[in-house]
């Protein structure tokens, strides 16, 4: 994976809308569903619970939602919302490792600082986007020790590619 440069005011309003879009969605497609259940299959006995024709259409509906909005990802309008979706499975993925690839990282290992430095600048790309800058003078204090460690041992972090494969090494 690669780091891109995007525009945080497209990203987030990119994001808010398509939030809404989808919140919207599957509310009024449960409802919808819901009501036709109701309508076809209840027996019109007054005070009969029509909970589960509701829970039906609620699947049905998050189903229907999920679905468009999974075709959709690929459109250029997901675009920033794709890759950053991607980019924080891939910080998951690493941060499961972290507690095996820091030490490593720390004695020198190349492989682990570039996955350690990788990480902190994808998280530095995330928080900022999300506007969660509370942790980012902790965040800038790591990176700057895997950099410092990196040049210690004359390595150069200059990477322009990331790839997951080098996670199966830790």
């Amino acid at each position: 994976m690669i780091l891109i440069d995007i525009d945080k005011a497209t990203y987030r309003k990119h994001l808010n809308v398509v939030i809404v879009s989808f919140v919207l969605g599957f509310a009024l497609l449960s409802l919808l569903f819901g009501q036709l259940l109701i309508s076809q299959f209840s027996s019109g006995i007054e005070g009969e619970s029509h909970f589960r024709f509701n829970l039906i259409g609620v699947v049905i509906g998050l189903a229907i939602s999920s679905f468009v909005l999974s075709h959709m990802r690929k459109h250029e309008y997901f675009k920033e919302i794709y890759y950053v979706w991607q980019l924080k499975q891939l910080q998951n993925a690493i941060y499961r490792k972290v507690a095996k690839i820091k030490p490593k990282a720390l004695a020198g290992d190349i492989d682990a600082l570039q996955v350690m430095d990788f990480y902190y600048r994808s998280l530095a790309q995330v928080y900022e986007l999300d506007n969660n800058t509370l942790t980012m003078n902790e965040l800038v204090k790591n990176h700057q020790i895997i950099k410092d460690k990196a040049q210690e041992y004359h390595i150069n972090l200059e990477q322009t590619r990331f790839d997951k494969a080098v996670l199966s090494k830790f």
